[in-house]
């Protein structure tokens, strides 16, 4: 096998071929396993949802595009709700707002058919902020206290 092509003389190495196409196959799986696959999730909801389930909705939004999947919120309409798509629309701008500035709008409110649909994607460097503070260790090294505990631990540490 060529090692190094561009040498001069060019460099080859005897080697046995079932071993090298092994340890290549094991190299690539060891990447694929490595590298994360993002999926899309998707979400529905209807005009007339309640606000407990509204929440419930929204925080899976949340956990998925903390899991760091793609998110696409659709919005059913059924009869003649579909002659109303601001409310669709509300509802869409409602979700978003609540995600805040954990998520970024990839496709904005559009209607198909009966089906009103958005997609979020998680916002890169909210994540990489929010691991950075996660990694860093805290300055005094202790947790904070409270209650009547902390003024004795408080005294204690005066004292010393």
């Amino acid at each position: 096998m060529e090692v190094a092509p561009t040498a001069n003389p060019p460099v080859c190495r005897i080697m046995d071929y079932g071993k090298f196409k092994f340890d290549e196959a094991q190299r690539a799986k060891e990447s694929r396993r490595k590298s994360q696959g993002t999926g899309i999730k998707e979400m529905k909801y209807r005009p007339k949802i309640g606000p407990g389930d509204f929440d419930t909705k929204t925080r899976m939004v949340q956990k998925f595009l903390e899991e760091g999947h793609k998110v696409k919120i659709t919005i059913m309409f059924r009869g003649r709700e579909v002659f109303h798509p601001e409310l669709g629309k509300k509802i869409l701008d409602r979700v978003a707002e609540t995600i805040g500035d954990g998520a970024k709008i990839e496709a904005d409110a559009r209607l198909d058919g009966r089906n009103m649909t958005m997609v979020l994607a998680p916002d890169r460097r909210v994540r990489q902020r929010t691991k950075e503070a996660d990694a860093a260790p805290s300055t005094n090294g202790s947790q904070p206290q409270s209650g009547a505990g902390a003024e004795t631990a408080a005294a204690a540490a005066e004292g010393a």
